[in-house]
């Protein structure tokens, strides 16, 4: 080996794990499994084992995501690994549609009606996107920055170029949610007094940052201008609370393109505005606003969701 090879830096990788509810629109089989039970679910799926799955919430988010390898070159790799209730036997339409749709997928896990969760981190993925919200808790337990896809349109295959676009909210999906619970137990100006005071000290990570992180460094193989994914923060803080949060953002080390302090507006019209692929919200009010406009993924983590 030489002395080059002994030094070079790894693969830059990013890798997504999806279900295949989010991937393809199985709304129709979904029915027959609820209403009719397995069997009759199993007889549905082989009988239409060549009938084409059309797309998913998520189908034009992994067409990007799969399109950022061509970019990339060998510098790094975008995967994604579908994980899938199904047994390999019914999983075999959706196999059929991945190849009909032409997206590189090749690895899988079919678990028979078992949760697909603990797959996640034996697939080393950063992100996991599913229809089931049990899947989901289990997977942010375990970990892995996971959220549920709300129910919503599939959105149009992707023909252009652009860059993907993701959106995060702050508190409970990139930060923890140790300000969140000042806000709810105590009030707005007890919330941005706590802020204010701790305005140097970086938040502890919320269950999303390990996913930024990973964007991050596939950015970072291009100028800002030139880079293929395109990042935003958008939250509801406003100032005086916005410092702590970019200032949290630079001990970390990561850039993120856009921040929108909204102070308490509405997320969705900045979410079409920004033409984001897909928003990460831990809140189900503000998920349920903007997935009539942009794909949207439910982060069940954090003081919103202890109820629930």
């Amino acid at each position: 080996m030489s002395q080059a090879e002994a030094v070079a830096e790894p693969p830059i990788r990013l890798t997504v794990a999806i279900a295949s509810r989010a991937l393809f629109d199985l709304d129709e089989s979904h029915r027959v499994f609820e209403e009719e039970g397995v069997e009759s679910y199993h007889a549905y799926q082989v009988a239409r084992e060549n009938d084409v799955l059309g797309p998913g919430v998520a189908f034009a988010l992994v067409q990007k995501l799969l399109g950022l390898n061509e970019r990339i070159g060998a510098a790094g790799r975008v995967e994604v690994i579908l994980l899938s209730r199904n047994s390999s036997d019914t999983g075999l339409r959706v196999f059929n549609s991945i190849r009909h749709h032409r997206l590189d997928i090749t690895r899988a896990a079919f678990t028979s009606g078992a949760s697909p969760y603990r797959y996640v981190s034996a697939f080393d993925a950063h992100l996991f996107l599913s229809a089931d919200p049990s899947d989901v808790r289990q997977a942010l337990a375990a970990g892995c920055a996971a959220a549920t896809l709300m129910p919503a349109p599939a959105r149009a295959p992707e023909s252009g170029d652009g860059p993907v676009r993701i959106a995060f909210d702050g508190d409970a999906v990139l930060f923890s949610d140790e300000a969140e619970r000042v806000y709810r137990s105590e009030g707005l100006a007890a919330f941005n007094e706590r802020e204010v005071a701790a305005a140097s000290v970086p938040l502890s990570a919320g269950p999303f940052k390990g996913f930024l992180l990973a964007l991050h460094r596939i950015q970072a193989l291009f100028s800002p201008r030139d880079a293929p994914i395109r990042t935003a923060l958008i939250t509801a803080r406003g100032a005086p609370s916005h410092e702590r949060v970019i200032r949290t953002l630079r001990d970390w080390g990561i850039r993120i393109d856009e921040a929108l302090f909204l102070g308490g507006l509405s997320k969705s019209p900045f979410l079409e505005a920004f033409d984001a692929d897909i928003y990460f919200d831990d809140q189900e009010q503000h998920c349920a606003d903007a997935r009539a406009r942009v794909a949207t993924g439910h982060v069940p983590h954090g003081v919103a969701n202890a109820a629930a």
